[in-house]
């Protein structure tokens, strides 16, 4: 009961409940700032002038098979946020992303894809301004065509803490309708 490894398995086991007792402390110290913050009804959000581009790619990159070619879609925006109330002391970084969600080929699906992301590394760059913004990806669908279908943008974030779980949420939303592709003649 008093040997050397009585003691130190008693030190560490001190040790390593104080760590997650303080770790539990810092999550809901957090959890509690970002709430007072109202960061899940951030309003301080545009997402204007969308405009969506289409073309037709035969690479297998860009989801052609067997080289045929593949409806590919891109977007230009412009974008306005203040996400500077993501930040608090235990934020590492905020991962940005602008999705688009339109309805999938059987009823009551829907597909979500992503055209442009940004890490945000401090608050000093957390205000966002773009004007006429290409997104960053190019994006297919698994079926032939997006069809001219409606689509809803929005902002999302995800918080990277320090310590504790990833935090997620969105701000912002635009629509827009997917542009057909023009044949030629």
């Amino acid at each position: 009961m008093f040997n050397l490894a009585t003691r130190v398995q008693n030190a560490a086991n001190l040790a390593l409940s104080s760590a997650v007792v303080l770790s539990g402390i810092i999550v809901l110290i957090t959890l509690g700032q970002l709430y007072a913050n109202s960061v899940w009804s951030i309003n301080t959000t545009s997402i204007t002038n969308i405009q969506s581009l289409a073309n037709i790619k035969h690479s297998f990159n860009y989801g052609s098979v067997n080289r045929k070619p593949k409806e590919n879609s891109k977007i230009q925006f412009s974008l306005d946020a203040d996400l500077s109330p993501l930040f608090n002391w235990n934020t590492k970084q905020v991962f940005v992303y602008l999705t688009a969600e339109y309805p999938g080929k059987s009823e009551g699906s829907s597909n979500r894809v992503t055209y442009w992301d940004k890490i945000i590394t401090s608050k000093d760059n957390a205000v966002i301004s773009l004007k006429n913004q290409r997104s960053k990806y190019s994006v297919w669908d698994v079926e032939k065509s997006f069809r001219e279908r409606d689509a809803i943008v929005r902002l999302e974030w995800n918080i990277q803490p320090y310590i504790g779980p990833l935090l997620f949420g969105e701000t912002g939303v635009g629509e827009f309708k997917f542009a057909p592709i023009k044949k030629k003649d």
